[in-house]
């Protein structure tokens, strides 16, 4: 059976690469997965007790939109972090905020923009799901390069005024994975306002907002609000994966204007996965308590002085301004993160996913090609001597 042909050029996805690239070689020393991006810290001490409590309705249908308790505790924490006065009706909980990403394109762009074929912007590197989005409504996707030039943030307004004017959506991830970027107030400003001049909507993915450095990051619904800007221009996404070490649970949600979330619902009516109740209840008391998120952002911080402290003698080394991954440049003498990757797993157990894997070639040119990603989940003590392996074997 054929493919799709829309999806034509969708490449397999980064993990499977990566278990092509190194599984059949034995690893070099105790392995030490620092690939994906699932936490490992403790989840929230009350977690055990609300699901117990709520075990009775996962006989029940759940609400598809999110039950009521858990959109006025979203609603609440939007409220809090950000200034952002959205009612319920604004809100809707997501079955893990990849679905949310992904049916953004299905629920918003259109089949013409002026008549054309849409486009979708996107950084690169990038969330794999945002290509894949754009490819199945068939519209244009635009990689615009993430790179330390233009401060590891797509330079949305440097594209040509002929190609903005088609652009019906455009992607942000802040703090960005996997560069750990986090985009500025005067950047989510001049984005915003370029949003509105050219009428496309920002999707701004903030599912690692919650673990910063030294300062809370700045949200695009803070900057849309105090702009004044119209609604509809700005989508955003949260989860409690990173937030409350929860990614099992697959809850998250997206909020936006009236028309935004209602197309959402009105499609997510017909093929979407609701949040089972039992879930609903455990989600609404994590939105409702920052503790636990003070004590997770705390061990991410500690892991942040780690890492500078292992790499203070690497010239090349940035530490991230938040999120958990570190973006490491590959030496000219190793090659690509292709081969640092491979190095590592032979010669040290460390497992690492080449920057490559989350990109795209443009022009000939893969802005992930010469870096390694390296997700700093595992417990302290271990990542730290993973990251000592690490640098000693590619950098000394």
């Amino acid at each position: 059976m054929a493919f799709p042909e829309r999806f034509s050029n969708l490449p397999e996805y980064a993990f499977p690469r990566l278990r092509k690239l190194i599984d059949s070689y034995p690893p070099g020393g105790d392995p030490v997965a620092m690939t994906i991006g699932e936490p490992r810290h403790a989840m929230p001490a009350f977690l055990a007790e609300v699901l117990n409590a709520h075990l009775h309705e996962f006989a029940l249908y759940p609400p598809n939109e999110g039950a009521p308790e858990l959109l006025e505790a979203m609603s609440a924490w939007l409220k809090r972090r950000y200034g952002a006065d959205l009612g319920p009706d604004r809100i809707m909980a997501l079955n893990g905020t990849r679905e949310g990403l992904f049916d953004a394109c299905l629920a918003l762009c259109p089949e013409q923009k002026g008549g054309k074929r849409p486009v979708v912007l996107m950084p690169n590197p990038f969330y794999q799901p945002y290509a894949a989005a754009a490819m199945s409504v068939g519209a244009e996707a635009i990689f615009v390069p993430a790179t330390a030039a233009t401060g590891f943030l797509p330079d949305y307004e440097s594209l040509p005024a002929s190609v903005l004017d088609r652009v019906a959506l455009a992607y942000l991830c802040s703090p960005a994975n996997p560069q750990g970027a986090v985009a500025p107030r005067d950047y989510l400003e001049r984005l915003l306002a370029l949003a509105e001049r050219h009428g496309f909507t920002l999707l701004s993915d903030e599912c690692y907002s919650e673990i910063w450095r030294t300062a809370p990051p700045v949200g695009a619904l803070d900057v849309a609000t105090r702009m004044g800007a119209d609604p509809e221009r700005v989508a955003v996404f949260h989860s409690l994966s990173k937030r409350s070490n929860l990614p099992g649970l697959r809850s998250g949600f997206v909020a936006g204007g009236p028309e935004a979330i209602r197309r959402f619902r009105q499609l997510r009516a017909y093929g979407g996965a609701p949040l089972p109740l039992p879930i609903q209840r455990v989600s609404t008391r994590a939105w409702q308590d920052e503790a636990h998120v003070d004590e997770n952002r705390a061990l991410y911080q500690e892991k942040f002085r780690i890492a500078d402290q292992v790499f203070a003698g690497v010239q090349s080394y940035r530490g991230p301004e938040g999120g958990f991954f570190l973006w490491l440049p590959v030496p000219d003498q190793i090659g690509d993160g292709e081969a640092a990757a491979l190095k590592l797993w032979r010669e040290t157990g460390v497992r690492v996913l080449p920057g490559a894997y989350l990109a795209r070639d443009v022009d000939g040119h893969n802005p992930g090609r010469e870096f390694i990603r390296v997700a700093m989940v595992a417990p302290k003590e271990d990542m730290q001597r993973a990251l000592i392996r690490l640098r000693d074997c590619i950098y000394v």
